[in-house]
């Protein structure tokens, strides 16, 4: 029964955190800390996996008809817009995808650790509060999806690279990404709704395949219903987190998120600051 608890609650931080830009990966290495599922290192790594894949299963559902390019509900010019905007977002997957397959496991094996974690956060943190800033009195180019130049999508792009960092959010760089070329704020979080499918599902398939290749797929049932259970857990809080996101920069900017970054850094700095010190204290 505990186990089942600390799987909802990795579903949640998972549902919350993976589409608001505060970075998934901040917090779930201080939730780590404290709530380790006492399971294989194999199953941990599926975990991740499949609590991510409920995740982006949720922007599916969500605009499932604004993706479609062949919904009989959509003109002839509608239908062509979306099969562009599909184009947009596979030019603007590639640069991350590219670079991902490339240096996954270097950034894996130099990068994820709490004090990369901890500097990312602050550094985005400050980065949305001064975009925000400059952008006060200044009109976005596109305020429209339609609007998005390659250019624009390009360099997009190019800020995702920077999201392979551990603690930087994929959803937090694009979307700096978007508003720095021009984009509105409903356009910035939109884009980088749909630019996640691509690259989250090509990530996700990537490290099953990579798994089921090394161990081969020997889980029982009990573990296999805990899957579900995170899957689920995670596309529903999914939901949720999407929509409270476009409901809120209705009217708000994204600097909220970039305070909250900077505490959460500086919280994840000193907690693995002191606790690497009492450990040398004690050896």
């Amino acid at each position: 029964m505990l186990e089942v608890l600390k799987v909802v609650l990795l579903g949640i931080v998972e549902g919350i955190t993976e589409w608001l830009p505060i970075s998934s990966t901040g917090h779930l290495i201080l939730v780590e800390e404290f709530v380790k599922l006492k399971l294989d290192d194999g199953f941990i790594e599926m975990f991740n996996v499949v609590i991510q894949l409920g995740a982006i299963m949720a922007v599916v559902v969500i605009y499932f008809h604004k993706l479609n390019p062949f919904s009989a509900k959509k003109t002839e010019k509608q239908k062509l817009l979306t099969i562009q905007l599909w184009i947009k977002v596979i030019i603007a997957a590639v640069p991350a995808a590219i670079i991902g397959l490339l240096f996954d496991d270097f950034i894996e094996d130099h990068f994820m650790n709490a004090y990369v974690v901890a500097a990312t956060l602050i550094i985005y943190g400050v980065l949305f509060i001064v975009i925000e800033n400059r952008n006060k009195d200044v009109t976005p180019q596109a305020n429209k999806l339609s609007k998005l130049s390659v250019k624009q999508v390009l360099a997009i792009g190019g800020f995702q690279v920077l999201s392979l960092i551990p603690g930087t959010s994929r959803s937090g760089a694009t979307i700096i990404g978007g508003l720095l070329v021009g984009a509105s704020r409903n356009v910035a979080a939109e884009f980088t709704f749909f630019l996640g499918i691509p690259v989250m599902f090509g990530a996700s398939l990537l490290k099953v395949v990579k798994y089921i290749l090394e161990t081969g797929f020997a889980f029982g049932a009990s573990e296999i219903l805990l899957l579900l259970l995170g899957c689920g857990v995670s596309f529903g809080v999914s939901i949720l987190a999407i929509k409270f996101l476009m409901q809120y920069i209705k009217n708000n900017d994204f600097k909220v998120f970039g305070y909250y970054r900077i505490v959460l850094g500086t919280i994840v700095l000193v907690y693995f600051g002191l606790k690497a010190l009492v450990t040398l204290i004690a050896a």
